[in-house]
């Protein structure tokens, strides 16, 4: 039985339509991230799934129970505001009992269970300090161990590293898929960053446009993008895409790019003469000799970026793309110098040119 389902699920307000049709199964224990730009309804699902709004239409169920009507403190949700949400009267260690102690647990029961949490998230040794004598660090962990403490079943986390620094935003990533199945509850993570996304979750909801346009793990999300949207989301950098339609030469399958013509894989002779959008993963473009090219390129600009190093190219026809290289490569060439230019096979994808829908090759 899933944990967490939502059916149908639909929120408007009044002409506004939010989203509509909205499903998803989750396991117990698995973390689901709900990845999305501002606006597209991330924090609106969360305040559905712990009962502080309530639905247009559909059902969420926890438990195989249907939640429609059960008040907020009898769906064993928990969660976790981007913006904190600490009592400025409390100490930490009030603001983490809080649960606990509406419910009515004893003295020693809730001290037990906030020196847990507290060891588990390394904030311990500020139990005592008022909200304003702490980090936006300690003040994040605090409102995740407010959450965490009454061990929920449902644990929803609304963009928790949002304002927070760098620096904690990174160690945060490492830290908190064990910490979070160290809970063992289920988790909807919500975030706009897709390196979180990506680090965090068994698999990925992308909400765009009222509904979830595909849901599937990290890897497939990056490798077998559902739309050109998708693809153009998850990468950094961007994916380059290009206009055209595959042509079959032959026996060879064919795409044309500003009067340059690299080779597909066969299967995409299904769609020869099919209007499409070809993107090509930065990582996807290798760089060698002239005579063993797809294309020649110009080098436009080369910009370092941590262990990788990105050059923007332009082919003799026009065409503007980037390529992302190890940093490490010895073949990285300068600003204003020619290369040859191939394509990796397995980073290219086909993309209907109308609906951005992805074409998977039919052998």
């Amino acid at each position: 039985m899933a944990q967490l389902e939502l059916q149908c699920l639909s929120k408007s307000f009044g002409a506004l339509k939010v989203f509509e049709g909205l499903n998803l199964e989750t396991k117990s224990g698995e973390i689901v991230v709900i990845f999305g730009g501002s606006g597209t309804g991330k924090t609106i699902l969360l305040r559905l799934i712990a009962g502080v709004d309530d639905p247009t239409g559909g059902d969420i169920r926890i438990g195989g129970q249907s939640m429609i009507d059960v008040a907020p403190e009898s769906r064993n949700v928990g969660m976790a505001f981007q913006n904190f949400a600490l009592f400025p009267h409390m100490s930490a260690a009030e603001n983490i009992a809080a649960p606990l102690n509406a419910r009515g647990a004893t003295a020693e029961v809730v001290k037990i269970g906030v020196d847990r949490v507290a060891r588990l998230l390394k904030i311990d040794h500020v139990l005592d300090h008022a909200p304003r004598e702490l980090s936006n660090g300690q003040k994040q962990r605090t409102a995740l161990a407010r959450a965490l403490i009454a061990e929920p079943n449902i644990l929803l986390l609304d963009d928790p590293l949002r304002n927070v620094d760098a620096k904690l935003r990174f160690e945060m990533r490492l830290e908190l898929p064990r910490l979070l199945r160290q809970s063992g509850s289920t988790v909807l993570y919500v975030t706009q960053d897709y390196k979180e996304a990506m680090a965090l979750a068994d698999r990925i909801a992308v909400l765009a446009g009222g509904s979830f346009v595909q849901i599937a793990t990290p890897e497939d999300i990056y490798n077998k993008p559902a739309t050109a949207d998708v693809a153009r989301l998850f990468g950094d950098p961007v994916i380059n895409l290009a206009e055209g339609a595959p042509q079959v030469r032959g026996k060879t399958v064919t795409f044309d790019i500003a009067g340059e013509t690299i080779p597909l894989d066969g299967a995409y002779a299904a769609y020869a003469g099919r209007p499409v959008r070809l993107g090509i993963r930065p990582e996807a473009v290798e760089i060698g000799p002239v005579k063993d090219s797809h294309m020649a390129a110009d080098v436009q600009a080369v910009t370092p970026y941590n262990e990788r190093t990105v050059l923007l190219l332009r082919s003799r026809g026009g065409f503007e793309f980037l390529a992302s290289l190890p940093s490490s490569s010895a073949n990285i060439p300068n600003f204003g110098q020619s290369t040859g230019v191939k394509f990796n096979a397995e980073g290219l994808h086909v993309f209907d040119r109308d609906s951005g829908v992805r074409l998977v090759g039919q052998g």
